[in-house]
């Protein structure tokens, strides 16, 4: 591909925007739409609840490049988060690159790339481009329960809608609040309105670990899991020397036990009654598995009452007033119903002959890399290895693209790829039990996915580097110099440099 080809990027969150500076710096015109009228994707305020908080730090979250402003706090909330990738956009001149408020309807495959219907303000409209990157998240699309007696619930008064609805935990005031979920966006939008309502209840059908964002004594939880040796408590595909070594001294079964025990003391679990079932390893799914802080302290305040191993069977509307009924026929009180319910992952603006082709019989993604499509050319996927590292995994995906259109590197063989990409799935789905975001998530093993990548692009890390990873979280700016060398584009066609529209 040349540097006159032009691309179409589909989501201006992390990993859009990281692809649309490298990609420019790369010399190739770009154009990213993105429906929210900000930048931002899952930090876009269209979709920003009350509680939401950054699960990395200011010190791992950020660009090799940007870091955040030194005046923000250790944890940056939903707000400030937005605030840093608009930030981003327009310290690198990507904002005359954004066509926000615009809805990618449709994108068709041609022979000389794809044909996309975008909606706007000004209605449907046609445009094209040679290679297009889908960057719209892992958390695409909100997913709602389906409850019986939702119009009898709304009758009476009753409140139901997505976690990313919900803006303002002002409207919970002195009302009865259900939140549906456990996850990390339950924690934190129960903990906020639990402030504001009258009782806050939260139904969990299971109970998962989190991880407290600190221990104490200076040490948090990037100082235990951003690390090389973190990482290695995990069982990966493939085991490497430091998890055979840990193995063979009996260390890993013993510190995750240790561990395990220092979270449900610092999270007071035993006490509360809110030990999960199995152990801290079931972590290593596609979520970051963070405790919010202040939940604990408002479940023991009696502020939040959690009901385990059970879920909302029913919606109530009666001359009482709005109500929830569970499994076990008990009744709650609930003017106010937010269901954190997680997300899925879907492409609808491609045909069904090309969402057939990107997965499986079960919707999981075939990508190699988490990127690269094996059947459907002219196409990547940004963000889509989803970590507890999203900036610099996306960063360094960013790369690994450019490095393909650029013909820096070639990737294997198809039958090379797909036969990476069984295994792959298949032992993320045993991982996991099947809840690895359709193959969309990395998990715990965010480094060992950005030296994979790294490797394709034939960077290595400095020794020196490495090995500090091995004990101190991995700082993105150390990354700064790997991804320097510049990607020169292939030699420029007489293709035109701007988008062509209709």
């Amino acid at each position: 591909m040349t540097s006159g080809s032009r691309i179409g990027i589909v989501g201006a969150g992390v990993a859009g925007l990281a692809c649309a500076k490298v990609l420019s710096q790369a010399g190739f015109p770009v154009e990213v739409y993105d429906r929210a009228p900000d930048v931002g994707g899952v930090w876009s305020a269209t979709r920003r609840y009350p509680g939401l908080r950054a699960h990395n730090s200011k010190y791992t979250g950020h660009f090799t490049d940007h870091p955040m402003p030194e005046d923000y706090p250790r944890w940056p909330d939903g707000q400030q988060m937005q605030a840093y990738l608009a930030g981003y956009a327009q310290h690198f001149g990507l904002s005359g690159k954004l066509r926000l408020a615009t809805e990618v309807v449709a994108a068709d495959p041609v022979d000389s790339g794809w044909l996309l219907e975008i909606r706007d303000r000004d209605g449907v409209h046609h445009a094209s481009c040679d290679h297009l990157i889908v960057a719209n998240g892992v958390h695409s699309d909100p997913v709602l329960p389906s409850l019986p007696g939702e119009a009898a619930f709304r009758a009476a008064g009753g409140q139901l809608g997505h976690v990313s609805q919900f803006r303002d935990a002002e409207q919970a005031r002195d009302r009865s609040v259900v939140v549906i979920g456990y996850g990390k966006s339950a924690w934190d939008v129960a903990e906020a309105v639990s402030h504001f309502a009258d009782e806050t209840t939260v139904v969990a059908r299971t109970l998962t670990w989190k991880m407290p964002r600190t221990f104490g004594a200076g040490i948090d939880y990037e100082r235990l899991l951003l690390t090389r040796a973190g990482e290695a408590h995990f069982r990966s595909r493939v085991p490497h020397r430091a998890e055979r070594l840990l193995d063979r001294l009996a260390l890993r079964g013993t510190n995750m036990d240790l561990l395990q025990e220092r979270v449900i003391r610092r999270l007071r679990l035993r006490e509360l009654g809110l030990v999960p079932p199995g152990t801290l390893a079931d972590i290593a799914t596609s979520s970051a598995a963070l405790a919010t802080e202040g939940f604990v302290d408002q479940v023991e305040a009696g502020r939040i009452a959690v009901c385990p191993d059970t879920e909302v069977t029913e919606l109530i509307g009666s001359q009482h007033g709005p109500a929830v009924r569970l499994a076990d026929g008990s009744v709650r009180l609930a003017e106010i119903v937010i269901c954190a319910t997680g997300y899925k992952q879907e492409v609808p603006f491609l045909t069904p002959f090309v969402r057939r082709a990107l997965t499986d019989e079960t919707g999981d993604f075939r990508l190699f890399r988490n990127t690269l499509p094996v059947d459907v050319p002219n196409l990547t996927f940004a963000g889509y290895h989803s970590s507890n590292l999203s900036a610099l995994g996306a960063e360094v995906g960013a790369h690994w693209i450019a490095g393909l259109l650029t013909g820096k590197f070639v990737p294997p063989m198809p039958e090379l790829m797909n036969s990476e990409i069984d295994e792959q799935l298949a032992w993320s789905r045993e991982r996991t039990g099947g809840r690895h975001a359709h193959g969309a998530s990395v998990g715990p093993f965010a480094l060992a996915a950005i030296d994979e990548m790294l490797d394709d692009l034939g960077r290595t890390l400095p020794w020196s580097t490495r090995v500090g990873q091995w004990l101190r979280p991995v700082r993105p700016a150390s990354y700064r110099g790997v991804l320097r060398g510049p990607v020169v584009p292939a030699p420029a066609a007489p293709a035109p440099a701007a988008f062509t529209e209709s």
